[in-house]
């Protein structure tokens, strides 16, 4: 997977004003663009779109200080006209295309991405593999922004606006794994793009047969394997931890590729005020 993402920023880097053909790349080391994709934001912290939108700007400020015209510039790195040019511009420098051309700057610099990966064999990650027939996820679901680090306070806030007795409801209808209350991921766009809508679904897992209450949201999830993490620390600062380090160590050390499918967290315990948690994070694998 370190050589296909390596791969990928090669072909971004030789084709900038072209989109990148990520599900090329992933056929071609056999693997799904949906997996390259995943693992490069985890490891990026950033989707691809936006590396190459922030690579195509680094390069093309040395052209916008020259004597190029602005629209033979625009449409060298993709775009169409030189207002859509000047937007994307203005988005990773915070000034004006104009403005550098008059006065040189200022500029920010996006370096080329090398992924490396390095084995310490010192520690390991606590995972299992398991076969889940097919289940409901059934709760409180919300579209929200996807944000990447420290708390998302409109998952807080959707979660905070059920009454108490609503969390012990739901936790009596827990019927199968992964038990207990969960807090899931779903409809997340393929790049992982920082601000991008999803869907969090506060609820727990039952059986594919049982019936779903009308107030209550439902995602159904077909039968497969998962990957289960255990993870224990402070919250939710461990978990996203997890999320980088399945990308840049676990992924890459064994046989299995992300698929379509929503994640879950399941809490195990936790302090008073959340501090600290022991969680399980369910992803839904398939064989590489």
């Amino acid at each position: 997977m370190i050589e296909t993402l390596n791969h990928l920023i090669d072909e971004i880097e030789e084709h900038l004003g072209d989109v990148p053909d990520v599900d090329g790349v992933a056929r071609a080391s056999g693997t799904t663009g949906y997996h390259v994709r995943r693992m490069f934001s985890s490891l990026a912290g950033m989707s691809v779109s936006e590396y190459v939108r922030r690579r195509r700007m680094t390069v093309a400020a040395a052209d916008v200080v020259g004597d190029d015209d602005l629209l033979m510039i625009a449409v060298r790195y993709g775009y169409g006209s030189t207002e859509a040019f000047g937007r994307a511009f203005r988005a990773v420098h915070g000034v004006a295309h104009g403005d550098v051309r008059r006065d040189g700057g200022p500029l920010r610099s996006q370096p080329q991405l090398r992924f490396r990966l390095t084995v310490e064999g010192s520690a390991s990650m606590d995972a299992r593999i398991h076969e889940q027939p097919a289940f409901r996820l059934i709760g409180h679901a919300a579209r929200v922004p996807l944000i990447h680090e420290g708390v998302n306070p409109h998952i807080q806030e959707h979660i905070a606006s059920l009454p108490p007795e609503e969390h012990v409801r739901l936790k009596s209808l827990s019927s199968t794994e992964p038990a207990g209350l969960l807090q899931v991921t779903a409809d997340v766009d393929d790049e992982y793009t920082e601000g991008s809508a999803l869907t969090h679904l506060h609820g727990v897992a039952v059986s594919a047969e049982t019936p779903v209450p009308d107030d209550l949201d439902v995602i159904d999830v077909a039968a497969g394997t998962w990957v289960v993490f255990r993870i224990s620390g402070p919250f939710p600062a461990a978990l996203q931890s997890a999320w980088a380090a399945t990308a840049a160590d676990w992924f890459p050390s064994n046989p299995w590729r992300l698929r379509q499918g929503p994640s879950i967290v399941a809490i195990i315990e936790r302090a008073d005020d959340f501090s600290t948690a022991v969680c399980e994070l369910w992803m839904p694998i398939e064989r590489s």
